[in-house]
């Protein structure tokens, strides 16, 4: 019989402990700025967790750190990747891009685009690189772009010239397109209308559903109230002098 609390750890995707983050201000001789201190907390399979708190509380900065676009200072993050919680914060950089590739996803609420490449493959990108059959994958682009009411005349076209909004939606469609088990949520209805964030809400849930554990920024507050199985103060980890 399997132990409820082996049962218990095994659901965890991501653990975060003692995470801590300063920045050295190089450009004015080296001063040190705190700004996240022994950020700990932990996200389940299935649960879609929300970093809550002011502008410059942090969230960007925890979320950056479990992505690994910043590098933590100190502290643990641990990752369930290959059934196994690996600690990002150590893993060696072709680690790093083995746990995005196979494990990590993250939703931006900025598209980084590639000149001349279109919409229809900016979205099938991801699937490509984890071995999908190219049509496959357009043909699963489309389907996530149809649902988020991009028009169809512009998924041959590069999204460089696209709205906010459009882009926004291309975005969210190569976000959500992966089976990834843990999904990394920054600002994803940022630019869209009620309609558009609405899909969103639903595509979360249907995440959540899937057993993919799911941590994300909301300043749209009805967004927050919907998806969210609990929210975190990230002011809890605010450096002393900044508390």
């Amino acid at each position: 019989m399997t132990d409820p609390v082996s049962r218990k750890e095994a659901a965890i995707a991501v653990r975060a402990r003692a995470l801590s983050k300063t920045f050295c201000m190089h450009l004015q001789g080296g001063l040190e700025l705190p700004v996240v201190d022994g950020a700990a907390f932990e996200v389940r399979a299935g649960e879609c967790v929300v970093l809550g708190g002011p502008s410059g509380a942090g969230k960007s900065s925890i979320l950056k750190m479990l992505y690994g676009n910043y590098a933590a200072s100190s502290g643990e993050i641990l990752i369930r990747h290959g059934g196994e919680l690996v600690d990002l914060v150590a893993a060696s950089p072709r680690l790093v891009l083995a746990i995005r590739r196979e494990t990590l996803g993250y939703v931006s609420q900025f598209l980084r685009t590639v000149p001349r490449v279109a919409a229809i493959d900016v979205v099938a990108e991801p699937l490509v690189l984890r071995g999908a059959n190219t049509a496959v994958a357009r043909e699963r682009a489309s389907e996530m772009l149809d649902r988020l009411n991009l028009p169809q005349r512009l998924w041959q076209l590069p999204p460089a010239t696209f709205s906010g909004g459009e882009q926004q939606r291309v975005n969210i469609a190569r976000g959500f397109i992966t089976d990834h088990p843990v999904l990394l949520l920054d600002e994803p209805t940022a630019s869209l209308d009620a309609a558009n964030r609405r899909i969103v809400i639903e595509l979360i849930a249907e995440k959540k559903a899937k057993g993919v554990a799911q941590i994300g920024i909301f300043h749209d507050e009805e967004v927050r109230e919907a998806v969210a199985d609990r929210i975190i103060d990230v002011r809890g980890f605010a450096p002393a002098r900044a508390a």
